[in-house]
């Protein structure tokens, strides 16, 4: 059974409903599924992971301060590389379609990167791209590099769309299922 941990943070509570999605996704699949905030981080479940699932609201075009800390908290792991070998995959969230939320998905990789890891991508076409898709359609934002949700600034949770719920929830069991793979 492979071991997936979801690691984010959440300014206004968007980026946790979604870890919760990808968690529910992972276990959902059969992987032993943990979710820490960046604030409770519980570094030996980290290093016992097959997976490391990273999370953040793209906040003036890059990860929060509250990420960025937890990620330079890691150089220790890093100095040992303790992830080496370990798979990770990402998502974000912003209030626009856009929101340069490739920029944060770009940061996780780049810290994967540097701890050695192997990136998972979203294994999904985009959705919404012609005249037969819809709000509705899985990977509704087109993002291949890893998890893009946009939600409303003027609402809570209810202001993510369904689909991107349930995107999230496709990212967990992905994750899970390459760390199954993986690790056998």
């Amino acid at each position: 059974m492979a071991v997936v941990s979801i690691v984010y943070h959440s300014g206004y509570g968007h980026t946790k409903a979604i870890a919760e999605a990808v968690h529910k996704g992972a276990a959902a699949a059969g992987a032993t599924a943990h979710l820490m905030a960046v604030d409770v981080v519980n570094w030996d479940t980290l290093a016992a992971s097959d997976a490391i699932i990273f999370g953040s609201p793209t906040y003036m075009g890059g990860v929060s301060a509250q990420f960025k800390a937890f990620a330079d908290a890691s150089s220790k792991v890093w100095f040992g590389q303790g992830w080496k070998d370990k798979l990770a995959a990402g998502f974000t969230v912003s209030a626009s379609r856009n929101g340069d939320k490739a920029s944060t998905l770009d940061y996780f990789q780049t810290l994967s990167f540097q701890h050695s890891m192997l990136w998972v991508s979203m294994g999904l076409m985009p959705g919404n791209n012609s005249s037969k898709g819809s709000e509705a359609d899985l990977n509704r934002m087109g993002s291949y590099d890893g998890l893009s949700v946009q939600a409303n600034a003027d609402q809570g949770v209810e202001g993510i769309h369904e689909s991107d719920f349930r995107t999230a929830e496709a990212l967990g069991k992905r994750v899970a299922d390459v760390a199954a793979r993986w690790a056998r």
